[in-house]
């Protein structure tokens, strides 16, 4: 590991200043095309949402409604305040088809992907929980996909192997996926593959990510969270997302995958450009992609040639050379892809857990006095709830990558043809009151939380240990160091990043009485 961490990064999309200035990604499924980006195939890069999206009707092998639009979902409600799907029908609003074990759904049908239900999709998950739980839906890029909203079918669809993670069971398998990964030989990563092959690297990188190691790892998180802080402590004001959120895990998982120090500030930089293009062609999205696998290749075959003279590096990368090299058959294009996907996979979800798990206690100061006062009394238990109560709340995975039938199945009491691709709603599923008391309110010290913010089955999130430590020692810190922290400007200012997996904030500015480095 680096003895300090790199320079920090500016607000993604302006230039780098001096060394030391702070300021995200987006994990972005779509295509390898300059198209513009769509909400359904761009994740969590800033790229506008499109509006007016169709809602198919449900019926298997239904067309696309080609009436008019459907009745938008109010904007302005803060995520989570528990209001129900408005019904404010827009003229000529569509009345839903049958979804799920329901024939009819009455009143109109929510409009998705806009920018009022980015802001706050809750109202409308609830209308597609009561009335549609299984739909299928045209997304913003063209394609149709089943989503599915209740918690029982969402557990059923995470575990159910007829459901494939590989892209090749779809008709156009470019439209899905992270942008510009087909063309850089980058499909052979955990989000793409089935078992067996699932299973053989899932077993090698997973060694990575044991409790031990991760334990081991929490000091130099602790490290990055004090220094990203006392770059801002001072100065009485902070955007939590550009200087801290985005930092923190992009630094950590370089320096587990063994990314020298002096490289750190062009993986900040890659990263800035997959949201800086977000909201233009989608092809600068996809030149980052290509030149983090240039990059990694590269280093891959740099690590196998040290490997010669010095065989200790503890790092991922040097583990799977070695790994590889001792005859678990990781191919070289196995080993780049499998390190690309946990350096974009494995940052995004712990800048939203910060970022939306700090706005969540902004907005519930009864909850974050709560956890105050627990840490200053020096106690974890509440931290520990806290952060899985934060996940479920508004977590930072909205719906689960890319499901594709490969056979026909029922989900919900509704049919699934093969070659179908399925989104589990995880941010739905986990405001279910068929299986969380109150889920509209934020309790941390909730008991019987299992919800799925991280998955469920074999494709659970293998980096989840680690951006648990990350937003654990990352609440705590903030809490205890800035005491009065508060928002900086009204919530109605805040816009959340447009997109379709990711779920997370642009900005958060706050404020604070400034305070001198520890």
């Amino acid at each position: 590991m680096s003895e300090g961490p790199a320079p920090m990064p500016d607000a993604p999309g302006t230039p780098r200043t001096t060394p030391g200035s702070c300021p995200f990604s987006g994990t972005t499924p779509g295509t390898d095309s300059e198209a513009a980006p769509g909400v359904g195939s761009e994740t969590g890069s800033g790229a506008a949402p499109e509006t007016g999206s169709r809602i198919v009707p449900v019926a298997s092998g239904a067309a696309p409604e080609t009436g008019p639009g459907v009745a938008p979902v109010a904007s302005g409600a803060a995520p989570g305040t528990g209001s129900e799907a408005r019904s404010g029908a827009r003229s000529g609003a569509v009345p839903a088809g049958s979804g799920g074990t329901r024939a009819s759904a009455p009143g109109p049908v929510p409009e998705l992907f806009s920018w009022e239900f980015a802001s706050d999709p809750y109202p409308a998950y609830a209308w597609l929980r009561e009335h549609a739980p299984v739909r299928r839906t045209r997304l913003p890029s063209g394609v149709e996909a089943w989503l599915v909203t209740r918690y029982a079918d969402a557990r059923q669809a995470l575990a159910d192997q007829r459901l494939s993670k590989n892209p090749v069971h779809h008709a156009e398998p470019g439209k899905t996926g992270i942008p510009g990964e087909r063309s850089a030989g980058l499909m052979t990563h955990l989000l793409n593959i089935d078992p067996p092959d699932h299973t053989r690297l899932r077993r090698l990188v997973s060694k990575a990510f044991t409790p031990r190691r991760v334990a081991a790892f929490a000091p130099r998180v602790q490290e990055l969270t004090d220094r990203l802080i006392d770059s801002f402590a001072a100065r009485g004001s902070a955007d939590l997302i550009h200087e801290f959120a985005f930092p923190l895990p992009i630094y950590a998982i370089c320096d587990m995958l063994g990314v020298p120090a002096e490289d750190q500030d062009d993986f900040r930089d890659w990263a800035g450009m997959m949201i800086r293009h977000g909201g233009g062609p989608r092809g600068g999205v996809a030149r980052s992609v290509k030149k983090i696998r240039g990059y990694l290749a590269e280093l891959i075959h740099r690590k196998r040639g040290d490997l010669g003279h010095d065989d200790g590096a503890d790092d991922l990368i040097s583990g799977l050379i070695r790994a590889s090299d001792h005859g678990d058959h990781l191919t070289e294009a196995e080993a780049v892809a499998m390190c690309f996907v946990l350096l974009f996979a494995g940052f995004e979800t712990t800048i939203n857990l910060i970022g939306n798990g700090t706005y969540a206690l902004l907005r519930n100061p009864e909850q974050r006095a709560r956890l105050q006062s627990s840490l200053a009394a020096g106690e974890t238990g509440l931290l520990e709830t806290g952060v899985e109560e934060l996940l479920r709340y508004d977590g930072p995975v909205e719906l689960a990558t890319w499901r594709y039938a490969t056979t026909g199945l029922t989900i919900g009491g509704q049919p699934i043809p093969a070659g179908d691709p399925v989104l589990v709603v995880l941010a739905a599923a986990d405001r279910d009151p068929d299986r969380f008391g109150a889920p509209d309110v934020l309790d941390l010290g909730r008991k019987d939380n299992q919800h799925l913010g991280y998955g469920h089955g074999i494709h659970y999130c293998l980096g989840a240990p680690l951006a648990r430590l990350e937003g654990q020692t990352a609440l705590a810190t903030l809490l205890t160091r800035l005491p009065d922290l508060r928002l900086g400007v009204d919530p109605d200012e805040l816009r959340w990043r447009g997109g379709l997996i990711m779920r997370g904030l642009r900005t958060l500015p706050v404020e604070f009485t400034p305070s001198a480095h520890r």
